[in-house]
């Protein structure tokens, strides 16, 4: 595979040499046809016609002239090539290779990320061989190394602060096109990472990431600008305006299950709307983590830019839990129960959380849908990355007329799925492996064994795959005649578990999706679009796509989040980028000259017709109709006249 892709790449870069070629000598050949036709009319058309221009004005026409016709032909070349930006350069991890060969393989016992004994560093190994990544262990960050590591964000903020969105743009063009031109080496050490596939690497982390930067590029700079707001009548002399300014340093505590995209994900809203950034990686991803953030590093320095303004940290709960005061802010992704802890922490500083919690996504199948599409649409949202997705598929309710068919067809396709290591070189794999390792495959089991015991049927898997001893595999897994009141119906499975319940009609799906405590996202197929709308508008979640699953997230104009115990507040979309901003309001004065004053009545000492005036200022302004308004004036005049007649103001 390796040798293809290098022929390929070679083939590429042979084959865009002469395009290079081609479009430069056609810019070049439109550009003498331009500039010579220009210096004829000048020299030669305008005198013919009898005009008198002088020959400075020509001069200065002719170059302005020139000028526009070669920055309109250099955008032409780039329309075809591309920007002319250097590359990245970045040594790729020699695990990243599919011809690596650890030097130590770790037993599947000894698979886990706590080294016995040595509470001050984390293991590292490949969930889907055993073997052991780079030196096998990585630092514990302590509470001082926290400290430490945002003092430095925070002073390299300082400066970015200043940077025009241009300057930040320049930064995530970097990104996106090392995303672009090095997508199977992030793939790979992606792979190695977390066992993840090839092809759910490239949809769940390359994918996502350059849509995010498209967008924010497209629209970061318009999100960002002062929004003016309505001024009522009592302020129709000013202007009012929000403006969105950066909090400082934002710190983020992110999982495992898309190392790349969860980081990068953060950086590129962090740093566009002109903050540093603080990242928690996973324990179970920092390997990946230290190259991917190598990226960043790389796009900063070579902008001219401090790479300390993002930054990562490793470590356990303590470490995290140290971070939450040292930010300005912070966005959590991961379960309920440590979501719990994180408020509690930052409660302690009352730092602002924004809590993604997961969730027990599921899609109601009507009788009316397009078949073949859900059944396709189904297995990519179990099965996407070994189950291990937030918004993934966890529960399929169908509605009993399409029951039997749907399960006898997705019977067929579960039982096909292909298993195995990533990077292996022997064949392109349906399912990778469980990153967490055997104790979560072990959890999983539990619940299958519970639901199958309490009257549901397994169809396929419900177990560790046997035939794969050396890594973290879990079977693919089909459950069905899954009902409300089974644990694995109301538990975040996050694993290759398709789970299908059948429900007798709408009203009873939309129970049976709302039994959970969960409200992450969910789904609605039925070719009937009202139908589909009265169903989803009664789904208690924080997303909805209908007639699709997961599209939400590639509209990176919409917000991401949760209610319920799958958390609050939102990351992604407008509400998302904002959210990394203090909202700051700001009035000023519409005309120069006026401005607000005291009127003498409420002036101090305050005189005894000072209600009387602002009474009268309500019942105008807000009263009902044109009596209560006029009773109003008669107010306001009585407490002018009142203020006239009353005796002066003695000094002490």
């Amino acid at each position: 595979q390796n040798t293809v892709n290098q022929r390929y790449s070679t083939t590429v870069k042979v084959c865009m040499m002469p395009l290079e070629v081609v479009v430069t000598a056609v810019t070049a050949i439109i550009n003498v046809v331009c500039v010579d036709t220009v210096n004829h009319i000048a020299s030669e058309f305008i005198p013919s016609i009898g005009v008198s221009v002088p020959q400075a004005t020509t001069a200065v026409v002719s170059t302005c002239l020139h000028a526009l016709i070669a920055f309109q032909l250099w955008r032409f070349r780039d329309f075809f090539l591309g920007g002319r930006r250097n590359a990245l350069k970045i040594e790729e991890p020699e695990e990243a290779s599919r011809e690596w060969q650890p030097s130590t393989v770790l037993s599947i016992q000894d698979q886990t990320i706590k080294i016995p004994g040595d509470e001050a560093h984390i293991r590292l190994f490949d969930p889907a061989t055993g073997g052991v990544l780079g030196c096998g262990k990585a630092k514990v960050f302590s509470e001082n190394d926290v400290q430490d590591t945002c003092a430095k964000a925070r002073k390299a903020q300082a400066s970015w602060i200043k940077t025009s969105y241009a300057e930040r743009g320049e930064v995530l063009k970097l990104l996106n096109d090392y995303c672009v031109k090095n997508q199977d080496l992030i793939c790979r050490v992606d792979g190695r990472d977390t066992g993840k596939t090839m092809v759910d690497g490239s949809f769940g982390e390359v994918l996502t990431t350059c849509e995010k930067i498209s967008w924010t590029l497209a629209n970061g700079e318009k999100v960002l600008q002062p929004e003016f707001r309505d001024v009522g009548m009592l302020t129709v002399h000013k202007t009012a305006r929000v403006e969105y300014q950066p909090y400082g340093v934002l710190g983020a505590i992110i999982p495992w299950n898309y190392p790349f995209h969860n980081m990068l994900g953060q950086v590129i809203s962090a740093i566009y709307s002109g903050n540093a950034l603080v990242l928690k990686v996973s324990e179970h991803s920092v390997w990946s983590s230290e190259f991917y953030i190598g990226i960043v590093h790389a796009a900063l320095r070579q902008c001219g830019h401090d790479p300390n303004l993002v930054q990562i940290i490793n470590g356990f709960g303590a470490t995290g839990a140290a971070l939450i005061p040292a930010v300005d802010k912070l966005t959590f992704i991961g379960s309920p129960e440590v979501g719990k802890l994180v408020m509690r922490k930052a409660s302690e500083s009352l730092t602002p959380v924004v809590l993604e919690l997961g969730g027990k996504d599921a899609a109601i199948v009507c009788e009316d849908c397009d078949f073949a599409q859900v059944v396709d649409i189904a297995m990519r949202g179990t099965f996407q990355n070994c189950g291990q997705n937030c918004i993934g598929l966890e529960r399929l309710v169908v509605h009993a007329a399409l029951y039997d068919k749907f399960v006898a067809t997705v019977t067929n396709k579960v039982r096909a799925l292909t298993q195995g290591p990533p990077l292996d070189g022997v064949r392109a794999y349906d399912t990778g492996a469980m990153t967490m390792g055997v104790a979560e495959i072990e959890r999983i089991e539990a619940l299958v064994a519970q639901a199958v015991a309490a009257g549901a049927r397994l169809l396929a898997g419900g177990q560790r795959n046997a035939s794969l001893p050396q890594g973290s595999f879990m079977a693919p897994t089909l459950l069905v005649d899954v009902t409300r009141d089974m644990d694995i119906a109301r538990t975040e499975v996050f694993g290759p578990v398709m789970t299908i319940m059948k429900a007798q009609d709408d009203d009873d799906a939309i129970a049976i999706v709302n039994s959970t405590l969960y409200g992450l996202g969910g789904s609605v197929f039925s070719l009937d679009y009202a139908r589909a709308e009265r169903i989803g508008k009664r789904l208690r979640t924080g997303m909805c796509n209908l007639n699709d699953y997961g599209v939400n997230y590639l509209c990176q104009s919409l917000p991401f989040g949760g209610i319920n115990i799958s958390g609050f507040d939102r990351f992604s979309g407008i509400e998302g980028l904002r959210g990394c901003c203090n909202l700051r309001a700001v009035t000023s004065d519409k005309f120069p000259g006026v401005r607000t004053n005291i009127p003498p009545p409420l002036q101090y000492p305050v005189e005894a017709s000072g209600f009387t005036f602002v009474s009268g200022l309500v019942s105008t302004v807000y009263g009902d109709g044109i009596l209560a308004r006029l009773k109003g004036i008669v107010l306001l005049v009585k407490a002018g006249l009142a203020g006239k007649t009353a005796p002066a103001k003695k000094e002490e």
